[in-house]
């Protein structure tokens, strides 16, 4: 249990009790609304709603109660650690693998393997759980950043709003572009018609950005490498199927139904092979929260998409 005490200084604007308790440091706005609405903050010695004014001058004092353990549970599954240390953890995810707990995948997610692999968890927002700043889709494979902490959290969390990440992927998708490199710049939102996919077509969406270059062209394939400028839902899935090139086994955006192009048989058996989109997450950099030095990580191309550019190389 933890008892801060602060004074709102006088010559302050006016502000929201939750916006101020939000802004201290391992505190986020959401965390401090629950303390408010739990009756473990007071101002000048009675509680309030977290929509109270202060105008300046007024006692604040804030119970913290020890994280409390999270709801998904903790699972031995093995993961590919590229780096840790006490505020975050860098994983290298397989392919099949969900981020994060939900219905149908109540287990074997990556938040279940990190609460049975890391043992320093400080909490997020006041539960014992890896904090998630970012997602990629549980059948493409590559590199997450997960926060220990608040303020890890609210560092990375800033970092992915502000699109200031790097992040790099590699695709192999059907066809040959007509340009070696470009820019694909859309909105993105739930497709007018199947609200099972997402489109650059929908009524209301957010922009979406994603710089491409074929580094590679065969014969019914290209291997591209994709740049994200923002890092919105199935974005690479939705921009390269838009544009008429879909990630090959791609089942939801086109990367199926492709392979009728295809007249290779032992290529076909390949890309049938996958059993998920040929989408891997090669490099991932950032500022470290806490050291506020630049980090970057780099991962080889899994084994199934690598077999695929073996097998196309090799038959020229």
């Amino acid at each position: 249990m933890q008892k801060l005490e602060l004074i709102f200084p006088a010559d302050s604007e006016p502000s929201r009790l939750d916006q101020v308790l939000g802004a201290l440091e391992g505190m986020t706005r959401s965390m401090a609304r629950r303390l408010i609405e739990s009756g473990l903050v007071t101002v000048d010695g009675t509680p309030q709603k977290p929509s109270l004014k202060l105008r300046g001058g007024e006692m604040i004092t804030v119970i913290i109660p020890p994280p409390t353990p999270a709801e998904p549970l903790a699972e031995e599954i093995p993961l590919e650690i590229l780096y840790e240390d006490s505020d975050l953890v860098v994983v290298n995810k397989p392919a099949g693998m969900v981020v994060h707990p939900g219905a149908g995948n109540a287990g074997g997610t990556l938040v279940n393997a990190l609460l049975g692999h890391c043992h320093d968890l400080s909490g997020i927002g006041g539960e014992l759980r890896p904090g998630i700043v970012h997602r990629i889709d549980k059948d493409t494979s590559g590199i997450l950043v997960v926060a220990k902490n608040d303020q890890a959290h609210r560092s990375l969390s800033k970092q992915f709003k502000e699109h200031t990440v790097k992040r790099v992927y590699l695709a192999l998708v059907f066809g040959s572009p007509k340009s070696d490199k470009g820019k694909i710049e859309t909105i993105i939102g739930r497709h007018p018609v199947d609200r099972k996919r997402m489109s650059g077509l929908a009524r209301r969406g957010k922009q979406a950005v994603t710089h491409w270059q074929a580094i590679q062209r065969y014969k019914g394939l290209t291997l591209i490498r994709l740049k994200l400028e923002t890092g919105r839902t199935h974005q690479i899935r939705v921009h390269l199927s838009e544009a008429g090139h879909p990630l090959a086994g791609d089942p939801v955006y086109g990367g199926s139904g492709r392979l009728a192009n295809i007249h290779d048989p032992q290529l076909v058996a390949l890309i049938k092979g996958l059993g998920r989109q040929a989408l891997h997450a090669k490099t991932l950099g950032f500022i470290h929260p806490a050291t506020c030095e630049y980090m970057e990580y780099d991962t080889e191309l899994p084994e199934d998409m690598a077999r695929i550019i073996e097998y196309l190389e090799s038959s020229g």
